[in-house]
């Protein structure tokens, strides 16, 4: 009797193990899919921002044209096509999200940075990897370095909103 309460309770713990490690390998599945659907969300967001590379800068753009772009009309459209509501402004889209590290930057998350001279968020770009950004900024939508002095010298913070 004591031999069989003791094979029950064996197999009891063992198939409770067994239910407890598989559980853990599906959530950490699930954790990998969404990690790569916002990877792929982000390659999206990219090639889209890149087919307007060129396309004239213009403050004050309105939102939802394509034939001219300021900083955050840029960022909010191409986002927009993506399924992602972005408020106007680059100071608002800057609440948006999580907050990330500058070390911890990921295609797709958006960068925020000084205008010379004043205080407070006054531009924003899309992160692309390799230390580049894609924005509107001086003449047109172009690429640039995230480490080039200017950008560099003014750079605020991320967010994440993938």
């Amino acid at each position: 009797m004591l031999r069989k309460q003791l094979i029950r309770k064996v197999i009891s713990v063992g198939i409770c193990t067994v239910i407890g490690l598989a559980a853990l390998g599906f959530g950490q599945a699930a954790t990998v899919s969404a990690a790569s659907k916002s990877t792929a969300k982000a390659e999206k967001i990219i090639s889209t921002g890149k087919k307007y590379l060129g396309v004239k800068y213009r403050f004050g753009a309105p939102s939802g044209v394509t034939y001219a772009f300021d900083c955050s009309s840029f960022t909010q459209y191409i986002f927009k096509k993506h399924g992602i509501s972005l408020p106007r402004s680059s100071a608002s889209q800057a609440t948006k999200g999580k907050k990330v590290s500058k070390s911890q930057l990921k295609k797709g998350d958006l960068v925020f940075f000084k205008r010379p001279g004043k205080s407070g968020v006054g531009h924003v770009a899309v992160y692309i990897g390799s230390g580049k950004m894609l924005g509107a900024s001086g003449s047109s939508v172009k690429i640039s370095s995230l480490n080039s002095s200017y950008w560099k010298k003014n750079y605020i913070t991320a967010r994440r909103v993938l």
